[in-house]
């Protein structure tokens, strides 16, 4: 820090500061006893009261700060009663600063500050003062503690810690309005002086912006102030201590302020006319063209809305909400040869209006959109363009004229115009349209019953440009004419107790008719006066196309009659009016005493119809009973035949035949089965009828004697034994092959005895065919009992012959 004054006033402030530090003393009392010098203590009386004094003559001390200074700065002295000024006291301190900032003389007690001291760095210096005998260094009272403080001099300017500063106001705010509030600080200290009293002022935008000179808040000078002329201003804020007299420090700040918007500017448009050009078959929403009205605002407050005040019947203007364009486009088709230019009136409105500045002038805007349409080639148009609606009598007739369909070229050339019917909704071909006129005619007969309207399509093209081409649909309606006659709606049947009374309903009929007169259907019904059953019923018109049959006779006997043919004529309205005849037939039926049907001759519904449920259920039971037992009896059938056939299989199959017994001789007729020796190789299947018998069925040794014969023959039967394997093969095969047969295997023994038997086989198997070569009259003379067997084969005798 700079010195303010001189060596004289700093003078003065040191002799200040030593007058401020006073001594005190704190007893000058009597003392009525004293410290001896070898320390004991000595008593006047008996009851003498000491009081002990402090021995501290001191106080606070000050120093200034900033001192500049080439000598220490004397800052005070500290003194104990107990110091005579002999020398043997030492005087000590401790404590902040002590020995380095602070020193102090150990005879006197003086204190100097050696170093500059800043308030604003530390305020203040606590240290503790000591007492000691010089030659024991023994404390002499006890520490105490004593406070240098700095004193402050007006050596720190004001700071904006804050800076800087950035603020901001409305535009077109009142004079007055506060913008935002800037504070200086000054590190000085404010208890003492002014030093520290801060006065504010505006250096530069005084013009603008005022600031209030002790609270430092800046407010408008200014009601017009306006953003789109400038939108920031830059002050320069000044704080001055010693409540801004001369000689104080001062500190400054930049200060910006930023105008915010207010919609204080209506939208404009930057040309009171703009023109497009549009093609006449351009769709509908299509865009037109894009203008803009500019706002000098910002942000939301240049937020507009368009809108069209003329020319909106054939356009529509929309806003860009991300552009704040409008968009006019076509809001319904345009023609060349109706309307070459339009002009549209295109207004701009702000959306969010201040009702501050409303006498500012309208916040609208308003331009000329001109829209010019080009012509093209366009396809023929219909006349009406929505379909045309045609009627026809049905029974017109081919040729007729059902209705002309017009259409024409739009264009200026107005070119000619080819009428066509589209194949696909005329596929009968009733309709015809003669391609230049567009005149509808009948190509064949009409039948409203079959169809009552029918839809077409006529198709028109140019006569020269066959790309332009338009479609438009025709509906025909057939009228109808009294074709059909009446006619009852279903054949109708009643049934009507023996004992009906007189004037009883039995039945209600409709009527129904295919045609459809405009006027609606209005029937004639009655009963055919010359039929013989009209005398017994009567019919009763209820007027609404349904009569009533009520009974005429007092009973019915359906013995005599059971059924009545009741005709009914039925006839329309017309023109011209037709009829046609039904009938209803009658059945005559027995009732019980409540009027329930019971039975009908001869009338299958009647009688099941007199059939309870009770009855019904029991009839179905029995036949179901009866179903069943025919099934039963006919698998109990085919189960027994099955066992019979499987029986004979296993009598043919599995039978094992012994014939290796010789008997008793010709008299023992009982010990085998003749039928079976004469029938066991009688196999049909295995005949031959080329060679005779089939000799693969007879055994070995019969076959080897039919080759070879003798001895011979059987040597060669014992060594050819493939036509016995053959044989035994082909029976297998057989048994595989035959599905009727259970499976099993069939076993059959053949006996073989070999060669070399002198008496050669006996077997009735070897021996069965006639037609052997061998000669068996011998056996003639083995005896009776040999008697019957030789007959067997006794030469010249057939099998027969030997049974």
């Amino acid at each position: 820090m700079v010195p303010l004054w001189a060596a004289g006033p700093w003078t003065l402030l040191t002799t200040l500061g030593l007058l401020s530090c006073c001594c005190f003393k704190w007893s000058e009392a009597s003392r009525t006893s004293g410290t001896n010098s070898g320390g004991s203590k000595q008593q006047d009386g008996p009851s003498s009261l000491e009081r002990v004094k402090r021995g501290w003559v001191w106080n606070q001390f000050f120093v200034v700060e900033e001192y500049t200074g080439t000598e220490p700065l004397y800052v005070g002295k500290i003194h104990t009663d107990s110091d005579e000024g002999e020398g043997n006291i030492k005087y000590t301190i401790s404590g902040e600063g002590a020995g380095s900032i602070f020193i102090i003389d150990e005879l006197t007690g003086d204190i100097h500050a050696t170093e500059r001291l800043d308030r604003e760095e530390k305020a203040f210096y606590t240290l503790r003062a000591q007492a000691r005998d010089r030659l024991t260094n023994a404390p002499l009272e006890p520490e105490s503690e004593f406070v240098i403080k700095v004193q402050d001099i007006n050596d720190s300017e004001p700071q904006f810690l804050e800076g800087p500063y950035i603020g901001s106001v409305a535009e077109l705010s009142p004079i007055g309005t506060s913008v935002m509030k800037v504070t200086a600080s000054d590190a000085d200290d404010p208890t003492y002086g002014s030093s520290a009293r801060v006065a504010y002022s505006v250096l530069d935008g005084e013009k603008f912006f005022t600031v209030d000179k002790h609270t430092g808040i800046i407010k408008t000078a200014v009601a017009d102030l306006d953003r789109e002329t400038q939108d920031r201003y830059e002050l320069v804020v000044m704080a001055t201590d010693m409540a801004g007299q001369m000689g104080g420090l001062s500190g400054s700040t930049t200060v910006t302020i930023v105008i915010t918007d207010v919609n204080d500017n209506p939208p404009r448009f930057p040309q009171k006319m703009y023109q497009f050009s549009v093609s006449e078959g351009a769709a509908v929403a299509t865009p037109v063209g894009r203008v803009i009205a500019t706002d000098a605002d910002m942000g939301e407050n240049t937020d507009m809305s368009y809108l069209i005040k003329e020319g909106g019947d054939l356009f529509k203007v929309t806003t860009d909400v991300e552009t704040q364009e409008a968009v006019v486009s076509i809001k319904k088709p345009l023609d060349f040869e109706s309307k070459r230019t339009h002009n549209v009136v295109v207004e701009a409105v702000n959306k969010h209006v201040d009702p501050r500045f409303v006498d500012l002038g309208s916040f609208r805007d308003q331009t000329i959109v001109r829209v010019s349409v080009s012509d093209i080639d366009e396809p023929p148009i219909f006349q009406p363009a929505e379909g045309a609606v045609m009627e026809v009598q049905e029974d017109a007739k081919v040729g007729s004229l059902v209705g002309i369909v017009t259409a024409r070229d739009p264009d200026v050339m107005n070119k000619p115009v080819r009428f066509s019917i589209d194949p696909t909704t005329d596929q009968d071909m009733i309709f015809h349209i003669d391609a230049d006129s567009g005149a509808v005619t009948l190509a064949k007969i009409l039948d409203r019953e079959t169809a009552g309207w029918h839809n077409i399509t006529v198709k028109a093209v140019e006569a020269d440009n066959h790309t332009m081409v338009s479609f438009s649909a025709v509906s025909i309606r057939i009228l109808d004419v009294n074709d059909n006659p009446p006619e009852l709606a279903t054949p109708y049947e009643a049934s009507i107790c023996e004992d009906a009374e007189p004037g009883q309903l039995i039945h209600t009929i409709s009527v129904v008719d295919r045609d459809e007169p405009q006027s609606g259907h209005r029937f004639s019904i009655r009963l055919l006066s010359e039929a013989a059953s009209s005398r017994y019923f009567t019919l009763w018109d209820v007027k609404d196309n349904t009569a009533g049959i009520r009974t005429q006779k007092s009973s019915f006997n359906r013995h005599e009659q059971n059924v009545y043919f009741l005709p009914i004529l039925v006839v329309d309205s017309g023109p011209p009016s037709l009829s046609s005849t039904g009938t209803l037939t009658i059945h005559v039926c027995g009732c019980d005493t409540e009027g329930a049907i019971q039975t009908c001759n001869a009338t299958a519904y009647v009688m099941s119809a007199a059939l309870s449920p009770g009855a019904l259920i029991a009839l179905l039971v029995c036949m179901l009973i009866l179903i069943v037992l025919v099934l039963l009896i006919l698998t109990l059938k085919r189960h027994r035949k099955g066992q019979r056939m499987a029986e004979d299989e296993e009598d043919m199959r599995d039978n094992v035949i012994k014939y290796n017994d010789e008997g008793g001789g010709e008299q023992d007729t009982q010990a085998y089965d003749m039928s079976a020796l004469r029938n066991l190789y009688d196999f049909p299947e295995a005949k031959s009828c080329d060679s005779g018998p089939d000799i693969r069925s007879l055994p070995q040794w019969i076959q080897a004697n039919r080759v070879g014969g003798g001895v011979d023959g059987a040597l060669a039967a014992a060594s050819d034994f493939s036509l016995f394997k053959g044989y035994i093969r082909k029976k297998v095969e057989q048994a595989d092959a035959d599905l009727s047969v259970p499976p099993y295997d069939s076993f059959q023994t053949y006996a073989f005895e070999g060669t070399s038997s002198p008496a050669l086989s006996l077997s009735s198997i070897h021996t069965l065919s006639t037609t052997s070569e061998l000669d068996f009259s011998y056996l003639s003379d083995w005896g009776p009992r040999f008697r019957q067997l030789a007959g067997y084969y006794a030469p010249g005798k057939t099998e027969e012959e030997a049974s």
